[in-house]
C-alpha cells in the first residue's frame, strides 16, 4: 500500500507530525514501513503564467512563450505540444540546477532568446503524470505566481510505501491508513460531505431503476452525474502515478482515485448501456450469472460485483450521463465463491476479496464532490441503494480481562478512545465491561483477543512496563524425566567412547552368582516358576551378564570388546537399586596400520582413562573386592566428590580363562550417585600457571593416600593440583622407592615468582617430613 504525507493529511490532521514520526508510528501499530521517497523540488523553480504563445519563426515544434513570474515577464521558447495561454506552469529560471544536474542559462534556440525553462514533472523531479509540461491547478494548494515549487506541500512530499498483512483490507485505502492513525494519535477523522439541494436537483428515479432476484449478498448505491467539461486535477494525475497506476479515461482516472483515497469500490457505467435507443430510463437488473455470481445486467452483462467490469459498459464519451457505482461485498463470501467456481478478475478483485469500505455513501459523497469541483457536470439528486442484512458482530470483554491480557492496567478512557477512533461502538459498554460492537471494515476481529491486540497495537507495546514471565502452572518435569535425561547423558557419553551397549535379562543363575561370592535373593523371596533353569533368580549384578556377552563376541572373533550396560539389580530383600557397569577386553584399539596390525593389550591406566572419559574426574582408593571376579592386587574403590560410588578391577586370570577371554577389565558403579545437574562455571586466574616436579624418598609399604592426606593439608593457596607422574626403585633404594609428583600452582592475583613457589614446596616438604618421615630423594 503506498501512501503519501500530503495525501494522508487530507483525512487527518497531520500538524506537528515529522515523516519519520509518521514511519515509527506505522511500524508501532503494525503497518510496516517498507521504503520512504522523498520528492525535493530544486530552488528557483517558480509558479509561472503564460500570457502570449506563438509559433517560433524558424521551427515548427517550438514556441515562444511570454511568461509571467510574478517580478517580471519572461521569453521562454518552448517545445511541449501543450503549452498554450493562460496555463500555470513550472518555471526553471536563471541558475537553477535541475535534478539531473543541468544547470539553467540564457540561451538563443534557432536565433531566438530564452530565459528559462517550462518544465514537465520529470524534469522537476516528480513522477511522469502527463505528457508535456504540468499544467498547474490550485487541487495542489493555494499558490501565487512567483512561488517557489518547494514550497508547495503537495509537490514536495514524502512517499511512504506500507507492508500490509493479509487481514488488513481496512487500510487498503488512504481513508484506512489514517482511520489507524486517528487512534495512534487521537485526532479525528476529516469527512467529505455532499450537499445536497433536493429542490434544484432531478431525482435519479427519473432516469434508473434497480431489479434484483433475492438477496445477493451485496450492498450497492448508485448516483447518477450528467458530465460535461470533466477536466482532471494535476494532484490526481500525480498522485495515481506515484501509485504507479493508469486508466484510459479522465472518469476511469478518478473512479480509481477517490476508490485508492476512500476504500469505497467504485465504478461508472454509460448510462445508455441500460437504456432503449431515445428513452431516458435505465434499467438495471442485479441477478446471478451461469457461475452463481451477483451480475449487473442489461441486455448484456455490465459486471460482476466486486470482480470485473465489462469494457462495454465502460464510460468512453466526455459529455453525456454517467451511473456511478458503489459496491460492497463481504470478502469472506466472494473469496470462497473464487475458489468453487474461478473466473477471470479485474484490478478491483483484490481490494473485495480483502475487504474494502462498505460505508458507500462516503466514497460518493468524495467522488461527486470532486466531479463538481472540476467539471461544469450537474448531479442527480438522491440514490439508488440495494443494502444486505447485516447484524453486528458483538465482542464483549471486561476491563479486569484487558488487564490480564496484556499484564498493565491500561486506563479505561485510552480503552474507549482508541476503539472508537478506530471504528467500533461502545456506547453499550458498562463501568466494567465493554461490549463492543464490530465494524463490518474489520471482518477480522471476532474474538476478545483481537480487541486485545488492537488496543496493545495503539498503546504500543514499548509503552507498556515489561515483567517476568510467571508460570501458572507446576512444571511438568517431574523426576521421572530427570532420571531418563541421566540416563540417557550416560548411555551417549559411553557410546561416545567406544563402548556398545549390552541389554540382559533381569534374571541371573544363582549357581554362576554364588560361585563368585555374590549375595542372592534370600530363599523366601526367590523367583517360583523361572523360565529355564539358567535364569532362575533376580540378578545381583550386571557384571556376569558383561562377562558372558563378551565371551560370545570373543567367540565371533571380535578381538576388542568393550560393552556397557545401565539396568536394575536386586539385594537378597529384593530392594531393586540401578547399576551402570563396563566392561573392555582384548586390545586396546583396533588392528591397523598405525599398529602394524599389533595392538597392546587394555591395562589398568587405559581402561581407567576410558572410564574418566564417560563419568569425569574420580579418584581411586585401594580396596579388596567382596567377590571373587578380581584380580588380587589389581582392584580399587572408585570415589567422586569424596564419595565412593562402585569399584574397579581386573578379572581374575582363572575367570578370563573360563570365559576365554584375554586381559578384561570391568568397573560397577552406583548410577544414582554420579554427578548430574547444572554445571557450574568457575572463575580462572588470568596469570600463567607454574609446574614444579619433586622426586620423594618413601617405603614401598607407605599408602599414596596418606601422602596425598599430607601433601592437601599442608598445601598453601596457590597449589592447585597434583598428581604422580613416575615412580623408581632399585636396589641401592631396597625397600624405599622414589614417587615423582608434579605440583601445579597458579596465582589469582599475580604471576609467581621462584620464591613463592619455593615458599609453597618447602611447607610441603617439612609437613611430609614431620608427619611422615620423608623426603626429597
Amino acid at each position: 500500500m503506498i501512501v503519501t504525507r500530503s495525501w494522508i493529511n487530507e483525512w487527518i490532521d497531520l500538524d506537528g507530525i515529522t515523516t519519520e514520526d509518521l514511519a515509527k508510528t506505522f511500524n508501532a501499530i503494525g503497518l510496516e514501513v517498507d521504503r520512504i521517497k522523498s520528492y525535493e523540488i530544486p530552488k528557483k523553480i517558480i509558479v509561472g503564467k503564460v500570457l502570449e504563445c506563438e509559433k517560433h519563426p524558424d521551427a515548427d515544434k517550438l514556441n515562444v512563450c511570454k511568461v509571467d513570474i510574478g517580478t517580471s515577464i519572461r521569453q521562454i521558447v518552448c517545445g511541449a505540444s501543450n503549452v498554450r495561454v493562460g496555463l500555470d506552469v513550472a518555471v526553471a529560471t536563471i541558475g537553477a540546477v535541475m535534478p539531473n544536474e543541468m544547470v539553467i542559462k540564457p540561451v538563443k534556440l534557432r536565433g531566438v532568446e530564452s530565459e528559462g525553462m517550462i518544465c514537465s514533472a520529470t524534469e522537476i523531479g516528480l513522477e511522469d503524470c502527463q505528457d508535456g509540461i504540468i499544467e498547474l491547478d490550485e487541487s495542489i494548494g493555494k499558490y501565487k505566481l512567483g512561488q517557489e515549487l518547494r514550497t508547495i506541500l503537495t509537490l514536495n512530499d514524502d512517499l511512504i510505501e506500507i507492508e500490509l498483512t493479509a487481514n488488513r483490507g481496512d487500510c487498503l485505502s488512504i481513508r484506512g491508513v489514517a482511520r489507524d492513525l486517528s487512534a495512534a494519535y487521537d485526532r479525528s477523522l476529516r469527512e467529505s460531505d455532499i450537499n445536497e439541494d433536493e429542490d434544484k436537483r432531478v431525482g435519479i428515479g427519473r432516469i434508473l431503476n434497480l431489479s434484483h432476484d433475492g438477496n445477493l449478498n451485496v450492498n450497492l448505491r448508485y448516483k447518477a452525474v450528467d458530465l460535461k467539461d470533466l477536466k482532471l486535477p494535476f494532484i490526481v494525475k500525480l498522485r495515481l502515478a506515484q501509485i504507479e497506476e493508469t486508466r484510459e479515461t479522465d472518469i476511469e482516472s478518478l473512479m480509481l482515485y477517490v476508490t485508492q483515497s476512500s476504500g469505497v469500490i467504485l465504478r461508472a457505467y454509460e448510462h445508455g448501456f441500460f437504456s432503449k435507443k431515445d428513452e431516458t430510463m435505465a434499467k438495471i437488473e442485479l441477478k446471478k450469472d451461469k457461475k452463481g455470481y451477483a451480475s449487473i445486467m442489461s441486455k448484456n452483462k455490465a459486471s460482476t460485483v466486486g470482480i470485473i467490469q465489462e469494457d462495454i459498459s465502460k464510460v468512453s464519451f466526455d459529455e453525456g450521463t454517467v451511473l456511478i457505482e458503489a459496491s460492497y461485498v463481504p470478502p469472506d463470501i466472494i473469496s470462497k465463491k473464487m475458489q468453487e467456481s474461478k473466473m477471470d478478475a479485474g484490478p478491483m478483485y483484490y481490494r473485495t476479496s480483502r475487504g474494502s469500505e462498505p460505508e458507500l455513501n462516503q466514497g460518493l459523497n468524495f467522488c461527486l464532490n470532486l466531479i463538481e469541483a472540476n467539471s461544469s457536470s450537474s448531479v442527480y439528486g438522491g440514490s439508488i441503494d440495494l443494502c444486505d442484512s447485516y447484524e453486528d458482530k458483538i465482542v464483549s470483554i471486561s476491563k479486569q480481562e484487558i488487564d490480564n491480557f496484556i499484564g498493565a492496567n491500561i486506563d479505561k478512557v485510552v480503552i474507549t478512545k482508541i476503539l472508537r477512533n478506530l471504528g467500533f461502538n461502545t456506547s453499550k459498554s458498562s463501568s466494567d465491561n465493554f461490549v463492543i460492537s464490530v465494524p463490518r471494515y474489520r471482518h477480522d476481529i471476532s474474538h476478545k483477543q483481537d480487541i486485545v491486540e488492537e488496543i496493545v497495537r495503539m498503546v504500543g507495546i514499548d509503552n507498556i512496563a515489561s515483567k517476568p514471565f510467571i508460570f501458572a502452572e507446576e512444571s511438568k518435569l517431574q523426576d521421572d524425566y530427570f532420571a531418563y535425561k541421566k540416563r540417557s547423558i550416560y548411555r551417549h557419553k559411553a557410546a561416545g567412547s567406544g563402548f556398545f551397549e549390552t541389554i540382559s535379562f533381569v534374571f541371573d543363575e544363582k549357581k554362576v552368582l554364588e560361585s563368585f561370592d555374590f549375595q542372592t535373593i534370600d530363599d523366601k523371596l526367590e523367583v517360583l516358576n523361572p523360565i529355564v533353569n539358567t535364569l532362575d533368580t533376580l540378578r545381583t549384578t550386571l557384571m556376569t551378564g558383561l562377562l558372558k556377552a563378551a565371551s560370545l563376541n570373543v567367540k565371533n572373533g571380535v578381538s576388542s570388546v568393550r560393552l556397557f550396560e545401565v539396568g536394575s539389580i536386586f539385594n537378597s530383600k529384593r530392594e531393586e537399586s540401578l547399576k551402570m557397569s563396563m566392561l573392555f577386553s582384548g586390545d586396546a584399539r583396533q588392528e591397523s596400520l598405525v599398529n602394524t596390525g599389533k595392538s597392546q593389550k587394555i591395562d589398568f591406566a587405559l581402561f581407567t582413562q576410558k572410564i574418566t572419559d564417560i563419568i569425569g574426574e574420580f579418584e581411586l582408593r585401594e580396596y579388596k573386592t567382596k567377590h571373587k571376579l578380581s584380580h588380587t592386587y589389581q582392584s580399587a574403590q572408585i570415589l567422586q566428590n569424596g564419595e565412593v560410588i562402585g569399584e574397579l578391577f581386573r578379572v581374575h586370570p582363572n575367570v578370563e580363562d573360563s570365559y576365554g577371554l584375554e586381559a578384561t577389565f570391568m568397573c560397577e558403579l552406583d548410577f544414582t550417585k554420579l554427578s548430574y545437574g547444572l554445571k557450574i562455571a568457575k572463575k580462572i586466574s588470568k596469570y600463567q600457571a607454574s609446574f614444579r616436579d619433586l622426586s620423594i624418598i618413601m617405603p614401598k609399604d607407605l599408602n599414596y593416600e596418606k601422602v596425598k592426606n599430607v601433601i592437601e593439608k599442608s598445601a598453601t593457596k596457590e597449589l592447585i593440583r597434583f598428581y604422580p607422574v613416575d615412580k623408581y626403585s632399585d636396589e641401592e633404594l631396597g625397600s624405599n622407592m622414589s614417587l615423582s609428583l608434579r605440583f601445579v600452582l597458579q596465582s589469582d592475583e599475580k604471576t609467581l615468582e621462584e620464591d613463592d613457589i619455593t615458599l609453597a614446596m618447602d611447607s610441603i616438604l617439612l609437613a611430609l617430613k614431620d608427619e611422615l618421615n620423608i623426603g626429597l630423594r
